[in-house]
């Protein structure tokens, strides 16, 4: 795979009916490099993502990929590069994993051509990856919402598209199943140089394994660079409205944000 491919997002303004969630937003994604977008809830994280996927169409502004308006490209060509994985995706009923692994080929399939043996070994690398294997032939709404979460994520990767963006990746998941998530797909970004978005609702793990932050507030790009120039108290507080201490974290070298609540000393409060 290569790690050319850009996506950018140039004066993008997004909304639902009355209300305008995204305004006049611009944004270059690092090529070959793993972005996390964080932010408080409702601030327009999942709708960006959606509109770079080209779910959602733009009231205005454009998403474009390579220089090429991705609402514009055909959709099986979009496809075959970008791929996505949204918050809450629903599967037929009765589907089986390896048969919903395998949708992920869909875009690789020609009018034609017939499933091959690169398909297989595709599905059988997803489902490995993912720890998933054993799941195969359960049906997918037997797995608790962690299994179900592997499944989707293995989906995902084997469509193996050289664009990768998850609308938080860690859902469902138990903090250990998040690491080896999370773990995952650094591994797929090094070994293969894909290019990984992901929406992450924990900033210390969006920290500890993005290269790039783009922290949203009110619509709008607060702070964007590395994880040492995003992650600070002074964006904490503006973005979420936490006081809070950063500090090295000393497993990752990366920021570690420490929430100060209101009892800021640990001791316990007066009944």
């Amino acid at each position: 795979m290569t790690t050319e491919h850009r996506l950018t997002v140039e004066d993008l303004t997004l909304g639902y009916r009355d209300r305008t969630v995204i305004s006049s937003l611009d944004l270059a994604v690092p090529p070959g490099r793993i972005t996390a977008v964080v932010g408080a809830n409702a601030c327009g994280k999942s709708t960006l993502l959606r509109a770079m996927s080209r779910l959602l169409a733009p009231r205005a502004g454009h998403v474009l990929l390579d220089g090429k308006d991705v609402h514009r490209l055909p959709a099986k060509a979009l496809a075959r590069t970008l791929g996505l994985l949204p918050q809450s995706p629903t599967a037929p009923e009765g589907i089986v994993v390896a048969d919903l692994v395998g949708r992920g080929r869909h875009p690789h399939q020609g009018v034609f051509s017939r499933w091959s043996k690169d398909d297989d070994r595709a599905v059988a690398a997803a489902l490995e990856a993912t720890r998933t294997t054993e799941l195969a032939e359960r049906p997918v709404d037997e797995l608790s919402g962690g299994q179900r979460q592997r499944v989707w994520i293995a989906m995902a990767l084997a469509q193996q598209t050289e664009l990768l963006l998850l609308d938080e990746p860690t859902t469902f998941l138990d903090v250990t199943h998040q690491v080896e998530v999370l773990d995952l797909l650094t591994d797929l970004n090094l070994a293969r140089g894909t290019t990984i978005v992901m929406v992450l609702h924990d900033l210390n793990l969006a920290a500890r394994y993005a290269d790039h932050l783009i922290a949203l507030a009110d619509g709008r790009v607060h702070a964007a660079g590395t994880p040492e120039e995003v992650l600070t108290e002074g964006t904490v507080r503006a973005v979420f409205g936490l006081d809070s201490s950063v500090v090295t974290d000393p497993v990752s070298g990366r920021p570690l944000m420490l929430p100060i609540g209101r009892h800021r000393s640990g001791a316990l409060s007066e009944p």
